[in-house]
């Protein structure tokens, strides 16, 4: 399973919400290059990246952060948080990203990404099916909607998209475990998606768990930032 240590970023600084709420924001004193450079080091290949103030303002804000990373590491970076048009795409990838992950958009406008898939190509698209009841939710997780999860990954999967991160609103950041169960539910329905888990992971062993469970990748953050999970702990699931 692909480890993937996320970093949040409100004004250049490492960030974590909880449950996406602003108001619930938590300031780490690391440097995102340098904690970057840190992954880099215990040999992980991939770093989520979202651009907390962009999903704001609905256009990238931290993309000289991005662009920091992207050229002095060799991670896999993909990136997300204010892409609302295919200027932020360009900007994303010129930044240096391999991957975008969209999540608003992906509901409101699918025939704005079909095309933005055409061009770049649909592997470096994510698509956020980011979840609360069993419905996509959107405007960083403020708005709910009428799209089920699972019908939705599936519009995409049979548009051609492989890869989908899922995170499980009500698990995010309360490092009270992984939604095991949803994600084993979607891979059965799609056993060919490249399904990204996120949110609730509180340990080493809820990685393990997630592993076993066949999930291909996780995402994780607050757990590794309040020393859950230490970079030896990666160091060792990663070997």
């Amino acid at each position: 399973m692909d480890l993937i240590p996320a970093i949040d970023i409100i004004g250049g600084q490492c960030v974590r919400l909880t449950q996406g709420i602003y108001a619930s924001k938590r300031v780490y004193d690391l440097d995102p290059l340098e904690l970057a450079k840190q992954f880099e080091g215990i040999g992980l290949r991939r770093l989520h990246i979202v651009d907390l103030d962009g999903a704001k303002a609905h256009r990238i804000v931290n993309a000289s952060t991005l662009e920091r990373i992207a050229t002095l590491t060799s991670l896999s970076i993909d990136f997300g948080g204010g892409i609302h048009e295919e200027a932020d795409v360009r900007l994303a990838f010129d930044a240096g990203t391999d991957m975008v992950t969209v999540g608003s958009l992906a509901v409101s406008h699918s025939e704005t990404l079909a095309a933005w898939a055409d061009t770049y190509g649909h592997d470096r698209f994510i698509i956020a099916a980011d979840a609360k009841d069993g419905f996509v939710q959107v405007n960083g997780w403020q708005s709910g909607t009428c799209e089920q999860l699972l019908p939705f990954i599936g519009r995409y999967r049979a548009a051609g998209f492989r890869q989908f991160l899922c995170t499980d609103i009500g698990r995010d950041g309360m490092l009270q475990g992984p939604a095991t169960d949803l994600y084993k539910e979607i891979l059965t329905h799609y056993p060919d998606a490249y399904l990204i888990a996120s949110g609730g992971v509180s340990s080493t062993d809820d990685l393990r768990t997630l592993s076993a469970a066949g999930l291909p990748a996780a995402v994780f953050g607050k757990a590794l930032y309040e020393g859950r999970i230490t970079l030896n702990d990666l160091c060792s699931l990663n070997a």
